[in-house]
């Protein structure tokens, strides 16, 4: 019988920089042993970053990580590193899990169970592990697994597990956010322990990566399900539980490689408290990923400021605030330019937003441009007659006048358009689509309202008028202009637009639901034609269980007529 202290280190590493992710690791190692831990983990990937893509492809950058871990090796002493990384055997990659411990690598566990569908793509780079491992600490037997290795009911890790009668199970993790997805993780979570018979350590990654944010949120669930300790999300925390241990298991099975670590303790009872963050609300998870998925992929790709043409909408006025929230008031800039059928409220309630952000507002106006234009596409038709491309023309305009601007200064354009305009195609490519992140690209527009809102809540006042709210969305574009004038209600449009895209229900389930049939043929019409605008458009921020982008994979060219 003995105690056994287990930090988890929940950290944000960067793809492919070695030297930070190294120098992160090695900190919160030295945290973990000062504090008497026996075991640090960390999660899935963490010396080269997560999801590294086709990067694995490369052999220098195989290299790289591996040397990278080799060079870890070195500073380990006085506590056992579960450091994962991609490990390389005989000219296949495997997705790995190093057991470090006094400058040695004492043994490699190779992930058996490659995820290949949403936003996984395992198989395509990595081989998948043939055999599980334990470890042996006083008396303790230790089973590393990583990330889908326990979402598989019954297969070998969890049968290994039963089978030694392992004491604890480490799961390392790049378990990327969408909205209830944390929850999913505690009931499979609890569903594995239950059924090995063991306590779960499930360490996730945070941070975010192009269009996937990881929100942590690691935690310990002993056999009955309960929750012993619990990290908070979008943050790096390093957690620690203790376990007293009675070392049931049996180290006679046959062909198991078993890993003896020395023991290292500095501590000689199990602590009276441990760390449970509280339970976030759907609207604050959400918020919270757009804001670190902002954030990350706007410094970790080199930029200082952004950009946001503010329209005085509820989608611009959204997206303000997160980066605000995100970058800080001196990073964002926000660029209003108004047109001769931009109304005095839209316009007001721009300059209303940018002043209580406190953010630099640089007013630009379209008018002689566009009139410009006209003059010079009289030649090719009556411009006299307005039509689509007098409106697309405009956002055209401020596209260019953006991008100009980006280029000049190195601010990055944060696009502001939604779920439910991407998706039926209700934007103009090179114009709101114009910019290099689209913060609120998977968020459906009656969820941009509630955001809206809750917005309002945290800065505790009126930050997005109230007029932004209660008006009814309009582009701005020709005169008297709605956005249902062109769409259905936009309570009616999320409703469609979740049944057929995350749910991958037909036609026929959807009229099911209560809907016209006309309406629903319709809005899946105009989803399935513009899957060449959302293949043009920058990457966003992931929220629903699918967002466009990695998780749909739509042929452009097609003509399989379900309508």
């Amino acid at each position: 019988m003995g105690i056994i202290r287990i930090a988890q280190a929940q950290i944000n590493s960067v793809v492919g920089d070695f030297a930070h992710n190294k120098e992160k690791i090695l900190k919160y190692i030295n945290i973990a042993k000062d504090r008497g831990a026996d075991m640090v983990v960390f999660p899935e990937l963490s010396v080269c970053g997560y999801p590294p893509e086709d990067l694995l492809l490369k052999p220098g950058f195989l290299e790289a990580n591996m040397q990278t871990v080799d060079e870890l090796k070195r500073d380990v002493s006085g506590i056992t590193a579960i450091v994962g990384y991609a490990d390389r055997d005989n000219g296949d990659a495997y997705n790995a899990a190093a057991i470090i411990q006094d400058g040695e690598i004492l043994g490699v566990y190779h992930k058996m169970e490659l995820p290949n569908y949403g936003v996984f793509e395992e198989k395509r780079y990595f081989k998948e592990g043939k055999r599980c491992i334990a470890l042996k600490l006083k008396d303790a037997f230790i089973v590393p697994t990583i990330c889908e290795d326990i979402w598989i009911k019954g297969d070998m890790p969890e049968r290994f597990s039963r089978e030694i009668g392992a004491d604890m199970i480490l799961n390392i993790s790049a378990s990327p956010f969408y909205a209830g997805k944390f929850q999913l993780r505690i009931d499979i979570g609890r569903g594995f322990a239950s059924r090995v018979g063991a306590p779960l350590f499930f360490t996730n990654l945070v941070g975010a990566q192009d269009e996937l944010v990881f929100d942590g949120g690691s935690f310990v669930i002993d056999p009955a399900g309960d929750l012993i300790s619990c990290a908070r999300r979008f943050c790096e925390q390093l957690l620690f539980t203790d376990i007293e241990v009675k070392g049931k298991g049996k180290k006679d099975v046959k062909g198991t490689q078993f890993i003896e670590l020395t023991d290292h303790t500095r501590h000689t009872q199990v602590s009276a408290h441990y760390y449970l963050a509280d339970k976030l609300t759907p609207l604050e998870e959400i918020y919270h990923a757009l804001v670190l998925g902002t954030r990350d992929y706007v410094i970790k790709n080199g930029f200082k400021k952004v950009l946001i043409g503010l329209s005085g909408g509820i989608d611009s006025s959204l997206v303000a605030v997160i980066a605000v929230d995100a970058l800080g008031k001196e990073n964002v800039i926000g660029v209003t330019m108004p047109s001769q059928y931009t109304s005095s409220e839209t316009l007001g309630d721009a300059e209303r937003l940018a002043k209580g952000l406190d953010i630099e507002l640089i007013r630009l106006e379209i008018r002689p441009i566009y009139d410009a234009y006209l003059n010079i596409l009289k030649k090719v038709f009556d411009t006299s007659v307005h039509t689509i491309a007098h409106e697309n023309l405009q956002a055209r305009i401020r596209g260019n006048l953006l991008m100009a601007i980006s280029n000049r200064f190195g601010y990055l354009v944060l696009t502001t358009g939604n779920k439910s305009e991407i998706a039926v195609g209700y934007c103009t490519l090179y114009g709101d689509t114009a910019g290099g992140f689209a913060v609120i690209k998977d968020l459906p527009k009656m969820m941009v309202y509630e955001l809206a809102r809750y917005a309002n809540l945290i800065w505790a006042r009126e930050i997005i008028p109230e007029s932004v709210i209660n008006r009814a969305p309009s582009a701005e574009l020709r005169p008297n202009q709605k956005d249902e004038d062109s769409l259905p209600p936009y309570p009616v449009l999320d409703r469609i637009i979740h049944a057929y895209v995350e749910e991958d229900k037909d036609i026929d389930q959807i009229i099911k639901q209560g809907l016209d049939p006309e309406l629903v043929r319709d809005v899946i019409r105009m989803i399935d034609r513009n899957e060449y605008k959302r293949r043009q458009s920058p990457p966003g921020v992931k929220i629903t269980s699918k967002a466009f982008g990695r998780d749909w994979k739509f042929p452009i060219t097609n003509r399989y007529m379900r309508v």
